[in-house]
């Protein structure tokens, strides 16, 4: 059944900008009330994976206070010091987009050895020229002039994602002849949004989204189970989220060949332009009201997975129409984030089926 005004007959659910009515159809556009099961959630930030460790400074510890996803940056020997590569008192990573541009957060790292990089530049001019996937710049501190503004313009003009690093961190990523910049790429093209949603698969149209999964074989793994499953895409963020590497490439076991990655700047408007479409939006999330079992997966779903630890966030859970749990009768809250995808999306298919 396609109107997305009929689609969950199973129960009234109050979710993201307004309340519907399944038995009748209608949907109200008013309040944007949501239940959220009776259990807070702290919107607040937490630490898992490795993440950072203390930071050595005048012969204190003190802890960067700031949690980390996935598998996280340790601390790095510089000058006899131990300090982390990324700024203090920060959020992430960061931006500019031309020399007077304030900073802007951007997607936090995985390890630089699960990168593939391009350095030099003429080398990462050539790979701007020919179009290929870059997921991000590195650019030093201080360096500019010569070829190094066309490199800055052409990566501005393609909206790619530029950091602004210490030498001594392009020292370690690139090697001493990096010429100030050096450019981590992905190992496969990225897909348009439209190509996913016009993909044709043998059931029913299905997407995954995924709110800021920063682990590569957390990513590789679901990439795999899509593919088991039928799924016409996977949609990841440009910031705070883990690309496409080697690492997920692998992860995935050859599924990357098969199933398209879209990488997009805002999830919230996709999911908007999703809806426009037809789809209706499920979000996995501890919070969930119902069962993941509760809900109509026929006709064009998006399924939403959270980071672990962390689950969707705010603006994502406020979007989506349905947020649903998985029953946990141990100890802990939530599952591998990739385990998650996996139970959702054979639900799908068990319902379908």
């Amino acid at each position: 059944m396609n109107d997305r005004g009929q689609r969950f007959g199973k129960e009234s659910h109050p979710a993201g900008r307004g309340s519907r009515t399944a038995g009748s159809g209608s949907r109200t556009a008013g309040g944007k009330s949501r239940a959220v099961g009776g259990k807070s959630r702290t919107e607040g930030r937490e630490s898992y994976g490795t993440g950072r460790g203390s930071r050595a400074a005048g012969g204190k510890s003190r802890t960067e206070g700031r949690e980390s996803y996935g598998t996280g940056r340790g601390s790095r020997a510089v000058g006899g010091k131990s300090r982390t590569d990324e700024r203090r008192g920060s959020t992430g990573p960061f931006r500019r987009d031309n020399p007077g541009a304030p900073w802007q957060d951007v997607e936090r790292e995985t390890p630089d050895e699960e990168r593939d990089v391009v350095a030099g530049r003429h080398p990462v001019l050539e790979a701007l020229k020919t179009g290929r996937t870059i997921n991000k710049l590195l650019v030093s501190e201080g360096a500019e002039g010569g070829s190094l503004n066309e490199v800055l313009a052409r990566a501005r003009e393609n909206q790619i994602v530029v950091q602004r690093v210490p030498k001594a961190k392009l020292d370690v990523v690139a090697g001493k002849g990096h010429q100030g910049v050096a450019a981590y790429v992905s190992p496969q093209e990225y897909a348009d949004l439209e190509d996913v949603i016009e993909r044709k698969t043998n059931q029913e149209p299905l997407i995954v989204v995924l709110d800021e999964i920063a682990d590569p074989h957390n990513l590789g793994a679901i990439i795999r189970t899509a593919d088991a499953a039928g799924v016409q895409g996977v949609i990841i963020p440009k910031r705070r989220a883990v690309p496409l590497t080697t690492v997920v490439a692998k992860a995935a076991a050859g599924a990357l060949e098969h199933v398209p990655v879209a990488r997009v700047g805002n999830l919230v408007q996709i999911l908007e332009q999703l809806k426009q479409h037809g789809y209706w939006i499920v979000g996995l999330d501890v919070a969930g009201q119902q069962s993941y079992t509760a809900v109509d997966y026929k006709g064009p779903v998006a399924i939403v997975i959270g980071a672990e630890g962390k689950g969707l966030t705010r603006l994502i859970r406020e979007t989506c129409d349905y947020i649903v749990k998985l029953p946990m009768l141990g100890s802990l809250e939530s599952l591998n984030a990739s385990v998650a995808t996996g139970v959702m999306l054979y639900e799908v298919i068990r319902q379908r089926h």
